[in-house]
C-alpha cells in the first residue's frame, strides 16, 4: 500500500510503526493524509473488515521527527496504554544528532516549559510561570564525529517539543531543527530526532514488549559507529 510505513509490531491489540519524517500522525489544518487513516485502510484491506476500523492513537511524535509510534486496535488496549503513558510506565528512548557537544557525557535536564500556540513552539521558563509544565529527560553521548554528536535520550515526561526545547536550552541544537536554532535544514525536511525504542508491558498479555525502530535513510544517521 502506498505510503504505508514499516510495521514494527502487530497483533490483535496493537499496531506499532516506524513513522517517516514528514508524515503526520493525525489529521491537521494542512489537510495532508494522516498516518492513522493510512493504517485504518491497511487494516481494513488486510482483514477484510466491514464498516469503520477502530484505531486509537496512544502517543504522538512531531511531523519532522521519525520513529516508533503506537496505535491501539481495541478500545480496551487504548485505555490501558493511555494509562501507562500517564503513569510513565511506557519507556521512550530517542536518538538525536546535535550540532554542539553537550557540556557533559551524560546528564539530567529538569526545566519548566510553556507552549506558545501561535508559534507552535515551547519555551523554557521560570518555575511558577503561568501554564508552565515540568519537563524531565536524561541524556547520554553515544558517539561523535568532528561536527556532529549522537545523543540517546530517555524521556520522563511528554511535553510539546520537549526534547527540541530542552536540548536547545542546553546549547545543543538538533541538526535540521531551524525552529530551535539549527544553522541549516536537512535536505529531506526532517530534523535529526528519532523515536528509537519503546519498552512497556503488553496491555493484555502483560509480557514485556521492546521495540527498536531502524534509523532513517538520511546519511547523517549512518556516520556513527552504532548498532
Amino acid at each position: 500500500m502506498e505510503g504505508l510505513p514499516e510495521i514494527l509490531f502487530e497483533d490483535n491489540h496493537l499496531l506499532i510503526v516506524n513513522k517517516k519524517a514528514g508524515d503526520i500522525v493525525q489529521g491537521d489544518k494542512t489537510g495532508d493524509q494522516a498516518l492513522v487513516e493510512i493504517l485504518k485502510s491497511y487494516l481494513k484491506d488486510k482483514y477484510n473488515k466491514p464498516g469503520n476500523v477502530f484505531l486509537g492513537l496512544v502517543h504522538r511524535i512531531d511531523r519532522p521527527v521519525s520513529g516508533a509510534v503506537i496505535f491501539a486496535r481495541t478500545s480496551k488496549a487504548l485505555t490501558r496504554m493511555t494509562n501507562m503513558v500517564k503513569n510513565r510506565e511506557l519507556r521512550k528512548t530517542y536518538w538525536a544528532i546535535t550540532e554542539q557537544k553537550p557540556p557533559s557525557a551524560e546528564g539530567r535536564l529538569e526545566d519548566f516549559l510553556v507552549k506558545n500556540e501561535k508559534q507552535n513552539k515551547s519555551y523554557i521558563v521560570a518555575p511558577g510561570t503561568s501554564g508552565a509544565k515540568s519537563a524531565i529527560l536524561e541524556y547520554r553521548l553515544l558517539s561523535a564525529s568532528k561536527t556532529m554528536f549522537l545523543l540517546e535520550i530517555d524521556l520522563h515526561t511528554g511535553r510539546h517539543h520537549q526534547i527540541r526545547a530542552q536540548l536547545a536550552g542546553m546549547g545543543c541544537f538538533i541538526r535540521g531543527d531551524l525552529k530551535y536554532g539549527a544553522k541549516r535544514s536537512n535536505p529531506d525536511g526532517s530534523i535529526c530526532l528519532h523515536a528509537r525504542e519503546l519498552q512497556f508491558k503488553h496491555p493484555v498479555s502483560g509480557e514485556t514488549i521492546n521495540i527498536k525502530a531502524p534509523l532513517p535513510a538520511l546519511k547523517e544517521w549512518h556516520i556513527f559507529e552504532t548498532e
